[in-house]
């Protein structure tokens, strides 16, 4: 079976760019917070571009480890690996070569946090493996890709404040949420399967411990907001993102595949929420 351009592409999620964007939006909004709405411009492209690299790399690691797996599940039996479009060796190898790339950015910036970036790094590859012995891998994914925030900290003010770190626990209460939610669209497959996951862990409380997540992650966002003293635009941002998980829950309310799946895609737009409240509250902020 030969191998495309496409299959490399659809390898790291080239036409699902969400998991880009749901990466992204806690790492900008430590580089705006931290730096008091004016990140320093380096350290923005190097953070964009490495979110990017990060997010395909571990596309291409989690596709290797689950190769077996993906070939028994309706929703992902045609990703390249599974379908043996691509060969497990290749997708080792576009994991190396993404992860050296970012790697070779993060040198760019200093020591602590290239630093930073190696314990980020052992997070993500590690992720794929935890839905065999952990009943919460969405716990450590939590970890993995909201350690972006304590790097973005450091990048801009050389070490991480007592905020930093609560922005911190806040995106990984959110990052929970959205990768169970993910995981209620497979929580049949995974049952047979014998894989773990949230939405097997919670259950019929589902729902309400989602609730109760969400609930955390607001909170945490207004005290972030409180402690840095932002204004009304941040606030009509956490307004919106309250809307946002609120069509979630209407979303999920039958658990179903479809509307499972479209909860953990409007996830996107919470954190576009959150990230505008930011941005235009410095922007419109009296010097």
């Amino acid at each position: 079976m030969r191998t495309t351009l496409g299959d490399y592409g659809r390898l790291i999620r080239l036409h699902r760019p969400v998991g880009t964007w749901l990466l992204l939006w806690p790492a900008l909004w430590a580089l705006w917070l931290a730096s008091n709405g004016h990140p320093h411009e380096r350290v923005f492209v190097v953070f964009v571009l490495g979110v990017f690299l990060t997010r395909s790399a571990g596309c291409a690691i989690n596709d290797w480890a689950d190769r077996k797996v993906d070939s028994q599940v309706k929703r992902t039996l045609d990703r390249p690996l599974a379908a043996g479009r691509i060969q497990p060796a290749e997708a080792l190898i576009v994991y190396a070569i993404l992860a050296l790339l970012a790697f070779a950015l993060v040198l760019t910036l200093d020591r602590l946090t290239v630093l930073c970036s190696l314990i980020g790094a052992a997070l993500m590859a590690a992720y794929p493996f935890m839905k065999r012995f952990f009943p919460l891998p969405q716990a450590w994914l939590g970890l993995a890709f909201g350690w972006a925030v304590p790097m973005a900290w450091v990048a801009q003010t050389g070490s991480v404040s007592r905020t930093g770190w609560l922005v911190f626990v806040t995106s990984m209460l959110w990052i929970m949420v959205y990768d169970t939610q993910y995981a209620m669209v497979d929580r049949d497959d995974d049952v047979r399967l014998g894989m773990q996951s949230s939405a097997i862990a919670f259950g019929d409380a589902d729902r309400i411990i989602l609730g109760v997540l969400q609930a955390l992650t607001l909170l945490g966002l207004l005290l972030v907001g409180r402690e840095l003293r932002l204004g009304g635009w941040y606030h009509w941002g956490l307004v919106g993102g309250t809307l946002s998980f609120l069509y979630q829950q209407r979303l999920i309310r039958e658990r179903s595949r479809e509307g499972c799946f479209a909860a953990f895609l409007n996830n996107q737009w919470f954190g576009c929420c959150v990230f505008l409240g930011i941005a235009l509250d410095y922007f419109f902020r009296t010097p």
